[in-house]
């Protein structure tokens, strides 16, 4: 499997490897005159990429779509989808699979440009994407790796030198994604509807041999398989809830059967805790507010589910049955996480009953005074408390509470304080200050603003006095904040 290049592209292609229903053959479409953006250099040492190469010529044209890099197979993958609930077929309208690298240490990780034109599942769209969109994209994906949340990273952002029709005429440009894969929920909907069995069988025991090979000897891998994804989203959508994420739009064709986050359109961390907070102008009846993100993650894993039956059982009826028994303990898996994780942000390190109540009625502050959600954990961290929350008999009464649940453990006060550190990030990449760094690259190609919020971000536990600026609020409006889907 040794094709090393001078920039240290070591390519192999499994997937391309898979029945021809799972993709079509695609190249990447040429750019007028490709020009680095940004290039995470710690991401691509650790994918044994030579930096300084991939800064060259070649190096961003490999990048913006111009050149295929050698080993380089490159194709479109198809999968479906329930799009705020209706199910239909997509497919990768603006993405290019160029293939897999494998590092040294044999870890391998889909390499695809986002934004390299039209594909044979482009239905009408034009394939590109504009700057704007791309590092946010970057932004706030490296935020989620600082933040240690599974996601997929950002490796580059190209503009193309092309300008790209929206609402107005805007700077096009191309991201290079690593992820562990791209197969989703959706890719699995897509076979179940429009292939074989046999290929069924194909994808899931591809899925399996790359994801989870310690299940594939089990009785019913397939139902392990099952099983396996709906522990993983658990996890990962607690460690959401935990930070003020909201995903934005939680289709099933964004849902990676890795267990990674992936696709930052609409997203954005929530500033004021509110369980109905979105941000997302296209989600206008609130299906993917932050309070439903768990709820909307086991739906999504039932449609999973129903594409997997026919391997879970030949028979229909005991097929769902196994099916749906696993559904129904993703409410616990995410509770036990998303308890785990909160009591660590309370400096709590057993557990006790009255624990989920204690948490909930925080929270129930914090949505009641309209406390910021980040920032109340840190005033709680270093008790720092100011304002109508910190005031109010309520609190007094909660913090009596929380300070006897904490001496009632057998951990020093200290180790409490450093648990908390460990679990409140001091900085989260605030939505004014996303704005400001695009805003700023879009309209004036200064990137000088992006960088300084990539450093603070980078590390969101380190609490340095450089983090202090990033955690202040915006400016209070009477314009609700709006995301927009990719563009």
């Amino acid at each position: 499997m040794e094709n090393k290049t001078k920039v240290g592209w070591n390519f192999d292609n499994s997937y391309a490897r898979l029945p021809e229903v799972f993709f079509s053959n695609t190249e990447p479409t040429s750019v007028r005159s490709p020009k680095l953006i940004i290039l995470n250099d710690s991401l691509a040492a650790s994918l044994g990429l030579d930096v300084e190469t991939l800064k060259s010529e070649e190096g961003v044209a490999v990048q913006a779509g111009n050149q295929l890099p050698e080993g380089a197979m490159p194709l479109a993958q198809a999968y479906a989808g329930h799009q705020f609930g209706h199910f239909t077929m997509l497919g990768d309208g603006r993405a290019v699979l160029l293939g897999e690298q494998i590092t040294s240490s044999g870890e391998r990780f889909d390499i695809q440009l986002k934004g390299s034109g039209r594909t044979p599942y482009s239905r009408g769209g034009d394939g590109r994407a504009t700057v704007g969109p791309m590092l946010r994209e970057y932004i706030i994906s490296e935020a989620m790796h600082g933040l240690g949340i599974p996601t997929t990273r950002s490796l580059a952002v190209v503009s193309t030198g092309e300008p790209v029709m929206r609402e107005k005429e805007l700077p096009g440009a191309v991201l290079t994604r690593v992820a562990a894969s791209h197969i989703r929920f959706g890719t699995f909907q897509y076979v179940a509807k429009w292939g074989s069995v046999e290929e069924l069988k194909t994808l899931a025991d591809y899925t399996i041999e790359r994801h989870y090979p310690d299940i594939k000897d089990d009785g019913n891998r397939y139902l392990t398989l099952l099983q396996q994804v709906v522990q993983r989203k658990a996890m990962l959508i607690a460690k959401w809830q935990q930070v003020g994420f909201i995903h934005g739009v939680m289709n099933t064709d964004n849902m990676t059967l890795s267990g990674e986050t992936i696709d930052y359109g609409p997203c954005a961390f929530m500033d004021t805790y509110d369980p109905e907070t979105v941000f997302s102008s296209i989600d206008r009846q609130g299906r993917y507010a932050f309070g439903n993100q768990p709820k909307i993650a086991a739906w999504n894993l039932a449609r999973f589910a129903e594409a997997l039956l026919a391997l879970i059982h030949e028979d229909q009826d005991e097929a769902v049955t196994l099916a749906q028994n696993e559904i129904s303990r993703f409410a616990d898996h995410f509770r036990i996480h998303w308890l785990t994780g909160m009591r660590a942000k309370l400096g709590i390190f057993h557990e006790e009953e009255q624990d989920e109540q204690l948490i909930e009625n925080l929270l129930q502050l914090m949505d009641k005074y309209h406390a910021d959600y980040t920032n109340t954990f840190l005033a709680l961290t270093f008790s720092k408390q100011e304002g109508e929350l910190f005031a109010s008999e309520e609190f007094a009464d909660w913090q009596k509470r929380w300070h006897a649940r904490r001496e009632r453990q057998q951990e020093s006060k200290d180790a409490s304080i450093d648990l908390m550190k460990q679990s409140n990030p001091a900085v989260i990449p605030r939505n004014h200050r996303v704005e400001e760094a695009l805003a700023a690259a879009v309209e004036h190609e200064d990137y000088s603003v992006m960088n300084q919020l990539l450093a603070v971000l980078a590390n969101p536990y380190a609490h340095s006095d450089e983090q202090a600026m990033y955690s202040t609020l915006p400016e209070s409006t009477t314009q609700p904040y709006q995301t927009f889907c990719g563009t």
